[in-house]
């Protein structure tokens, strides 16, 4: 009887799951390791992951990254000049060791111990600062999506770029998601422009405010007549220059080539066996797709960037710069908060997952430090939920007080997250393993990433302390 090469595999692999046969070293090593290729590369074709995305910035883009411009907006990047509080920048919520990423789980901003780092002190905000690696590439911004591209692509402004008020779609004619998003942060008070009372009334105030910083600094006026020929010839810089400035640095920080990617452009050693195992959980069994979405609009990164209520515990800090949610003060009502409509509430946006191993902590609000207990928590919330303690969690002190009340999260828990997805300690290992290390891209790690810190900046104000 003739038995097709794939069809053999599938019986070998069946009997060697029953332990009908064992198969020497050669053999068997080389047949499972077929076996895996084609099943890990025919799911990765169905669901349309390229491993290419990050190779497509430029082509999207329309041009040339400009490194000049990007290494202008990487200095005012890690400038507190930008902030009205004089102590906070991008950098003190966006730490490059940590893949621009919070080093809190829930952020400090304003008011801080200039550390960034496990040491850093302050009153909280209310959710943890995302990664910012690849977010060249997402639609929607924030944890609440607040900041979105109405077409689903940030490198198309046609539908309009959508913020809370006072900018509504103001900011559309700004080429990337990115460069409309870079005009927000100075004027949040809780992150950058603090609560002095000499802080103008108007968002347009603190902008103006900020450039008449910049106006006022040789070395940036200097810096920025390289890029922009009018401010040169004596012009001045504006908000939007600044805008486009921080957002090409941020295009500077597409790591998005970790082995399932090289997995996926054919060099099927890049993953190991059990990571490769873990990617089929991932496809299958463990049901990560139904949030965590390659294709379409996700631009392979593992996020369908919408909003969903994933039943994470709720903490809030003891101190604070932002007035929690519900009558106890310690709930946050996520998208409810942008919408106004109460069925959106406990919505987040799915987070991606790409370089996740960089993050010190999990979730919008950070209620997990280590990545097997966010994985076995997210298999079974429902289950996991009464049980958890912030403390066993290994958040900071001043957010382990009693969590807020989870009974009317889970009341509105995503259907695909409402059914426990049970999984074997091997297949709990591997799904981890893929989570880690093969959605890692190998350069995209904290020595350096360090090196984009500054030795000084422009304004001559000190630059953070990193741990």
């Amino acid at each position: 009887m003739k038995i097709e090469h794939g069809k053999l595999i599938i019986v070998i692999l069946a009997l060697i799951c029953v332990g009908v046969i064992v198969l020497t070293p050669k053999v068997s090593a080389t047949s499972v390791d077929d076996a895996l290729n084609e099943q890990l590369s025919a799911v990765l074709s169905y669901h349309g992951f390229t491993g290419r995305v990050g190779l497509s910035l430029e082509q999207r883009l329309g041009r040339k990254i400009d490194n000049q411009l990007a290494d202008l907006g990487r200095l005012a990047f890690h400038d507190s000049l930008l902030g009205l509080n004089d102590d906070n920048s991008c950098a003190g919520c966006h730490s490059a060791p940590l893949g621009f990423g919070d080093s809190q789980s829930i952020a400090i901003g304003v008011e801080n111990n200039n550390i960034v780092g496990p040491d850093r002190a302050g009153p909280r905000n209310q959710r943890r600062a995302p990664l910012l690696l690849n977010n060249v590439f997402y639609p929607a911004l924030m944890w609440n999506s607040r900041f979105n591209s109405v077409s689903g692509d940030p490198f198309d402004n046609s539908a309009g770029f959508q913020f809370p008020l006072p900018e509504g779609f103001s900011l559309s004619a700004l080429p990337h998601l990115l460069t409309a998003q870079a005009f927000i942060p100075p004027t949040e008070k809780p992150e950058m422009t603090g609560f002095h009372p000499s802080v103008p009334g108007t968002n347009d105030g603190i902008r103006a405010v900020v450039v008449e910083r910049l106006n006022a600094n040789a070395e940036y006026r200097k810096l920025f007549g390289k890029s922009f020929p009018e401010v040169k010839s004596g012009a001045p810089i504006t908000y939007e220059m600044l805008a486009q400035a921080i957002a090409e640095f941020e295009f500077t920080l597409v790591f998005a080539d970790a082995p399932i990617d090289k997995f996926a452009r054919g060099q099927k050693n890049a993953l190991t066996n059990d990571q490769k195992r873990g990617a089929l959980i991932f496809f299958g069994l463990g049901n990560c797709l139904s949030c965590h979405a390659v294709s379409g609009q996700s631009n392979e990164m593992f996020s369908d960037f919408r909003q969903h209520v994933a039943g994470i515990p709720q903490i809030a800090p003891s101190v604070g710069n932002v007035t929690f949610d519900g009558p106890g003060a310690n709930e946050d009502f996520g998208l409810e908060q942008v919408t106004g409509n109460p069925n959106d509430r406990y919505a987040f946006r799915t987070s991606p997952l790409r370089n996740l191993a960089l993050q010190p902590s999990f979730f919008h609000n950070g209620a997990f430090t280590r990545l097997e207990d966010a994985v076995r928590y997210h298999l079974n919330a429902v289950g996991s939920a009464p049980s958890y303690s912030p403390v066993a969690a290994g958040v900071a002190a001043d957010l382990q007080g009693p969590p807020g009340p989870m009974a009317p999260v889970l009341a509105r828990i995503d259907p695909s997250l409402a059914t426990p997805v049970t999984l074997s300690d091997d297949e709990f290992r591997q799904l981890v393993a893929f989570l880690r290390n093969g959605l890692l891209d190998p350069r995209a790690n904290p020595h350096e990433l360090r090196k984009l810190i500054p030795a000084r900046v422009p304004s001559g104000r000190p630059v953070h302390v990193f741990q």
